[in-house]
């Protein structure tokens, strides 16, 4: 059966590798044996430079599980605890009554920080994690809800957990990551890599690209207005910033099978879902989505996205299967889910569709004169703020809080997202704007203009 998944494994990604619909690393492993261990397209663009099956990517957010594990350790040793309020780490801290375990399990309710920074930051500077933790105290921020009456996932929480973990252990993050995890488990390529604020020459480095409707071309994010955001956040850690190779996760993913690293009842409370105070359960645990599968029995992942990367990391607990992708060139989500479930469908034996990829989106030429009639203030039923705005000739989508998104043209009246699989449809009555319709996963969800 082994050489049947092996050979169908190579058969999926050699033919996505081949036409270059895949550029990133795969492995797949079952009962601690790789079955599949490949890389196909570039680390490096301009200079054709391959990727190896050594190519360091940036995992995004498949750093929370490692960052999870940091407080995990931390609270083996008895230096804190779950229930440990942030302002026992924190003096001071504004947002009553959130604990270390609200933080892991993204119940906090905190704001997020990308909105704030992207409004009010000076954008030639970049912040670090003590920057996050100065707007949470000064800025008075409203929170999104009261501590474990919601669950939203949280980057600012996880930034958190990095500021605590370094208060806790008295050292650096990195370096507390590096001794108490990535050493332990012969993890020797793994480290947390800020590249932007204190750039190094890494050989194999993955750099990460994203597509740039106007020029049809794939550029760094430091060289697209709408990802630039990568250079001035570049210092936070804790949400990300863990920098790894697919061997160095398979080593990861064995270890959590012994009991070396953390107890048996530690990765029970790791892979226990949320429990809300009105009895409600939601399926994510200390840094990992869970997941329970009548055939595929109990499942733990996480995956990142990041402008340039896109990682996943599942692990198949009961069968012992594991599938890890690294992913440096920008791609479709659902294109990427695709090709995920084709290898999972390998991996249990079943039959499985090599995906199409879908065709880089491209803009229609339009007259840009009419982005005036577009531009204005709206509000989604919710009582959610938008602002259409048109600089340049181009025309952008402001959501409160969230980052400023460049719409293009597929039509004079229809738009789409560069990232996302988002539609954009303005609504037109008496030859005057009354309001846009957001399409996405077959849903429809209006914003009625305001002014």
């Amino acid at each position: 059966m082994k050489q049947y998944k092996r050979k169908h494994l190579k058969t999926l990604f050699e033919t996505l590798g081949e036409k270059y619909q895949f550029n990133g690393t795969i492995l797949a492993a079952e009962d601690g044996d790789i079955l599949y261990h490949h890389s196909f397209g570039y680390a490096e663009l301009t200079e054709k430079r391959p990727l190896q099956t050594n190519s360091l990517f940036e995992l995004a957010s498949l750093s929370k599980p490692f960052t999870a594990m940091g407080i995990i350790l931390l609270e083996e040793k008895g230096i804190l605890g779950y229930e440990d309020k942030v302002e026992r780490w924190l003096p001071g801290f504004p947002y009553q009554g959130i604990t270390i375990r609200h933080l892991l399990n993204h119940t906090s309710g905190l704001p997020e920080y990308m909105g704030w920074f992207y409004s009010n930051w000076d954008q030639h500077k970049i912040a670090l994690n003590q920057d996050i933790v100065d707007m949470l105290m000064n800025e008075g921020l409203p929170n999104y809800f009261e501590p474990n009456e919601g669950w939203l996932y949280s980057n600012t929480g996880y930034v958190l957990l990095a500021v605590i973990i370094e208060k806790a252990s008295g050292m650096s993050y990195a370096d507390f990551m590096n001794t108490s995890i990535f050493s332990p488990v012969g993890m020797n390529k793994t480290r947390v890599y800020n590249r932007r604020l204190r750039p190094e020459r890494i050989d194999h480095y993955a750099y990460g690209y994203v597509y740039d409707v106007h020029s049809e071309t794939y550029v760094l994010p430091d060289d697209l207005e709408e990802t630039s955001y990568v250079v001035y956040l570049d210092g936070i850690q804790g949400d990300g910033t863990v920098n790894s190779v697919t061997s160095d996760l398979f080593r990861f993913d064995q270890a959590l099978y012994q009991d070396d690293l953390i107890s048996n009842a530690s990765k029970e409370a790791a892979f226990s879902p949320v429990r809300l105070n009105n009895g409600g359960t939601f399926d994510y645990g200390f840094g990992w989505v869970l997941q329970n599968s009548p055939e595929k029995g109990q499942i733990v992942s996480h995956s990142g996205g990041w402008p340039g990367y896109s990682t996943t990391m599942i692990r198949y607990i009961d069968h012992r299967k594991t599938l890890i992708y690294l992913s440096n060139k920008e791609e479709d989500a659902e294109y990427e889910q695709a090709i995920l479930k084709a290898a999972e469908n390998i991996l249990f034996g079943q039959p499985y569709e090599i995906p199409e990829r879908p065709a880089d989106k491209k803009k229609k030429a339009i007259d840009t004169a009419i982005y005036s009639r577009y531009v204005g203030s709206y509000s989604f039923q919710d009582g959610t703020a938008a602002r259409v705005t048109a600089e340049n000739e181009r025309l952008y989508l402001e959501i409160t809080g969230q980052l400023r998104l460049e719409l293009f043209p597929s039509s004079e009246t229809r738009f789409f997202l560069r990232s996302l699989s988002v539609e954009l449809e303005f609504m037109l009555g008496d030859d005057v704007v009354k309001s846009f319709i957001i399409y996405e996963d077959g849903t429809e969800e209006e914003a009625v203009r305001t002014n």
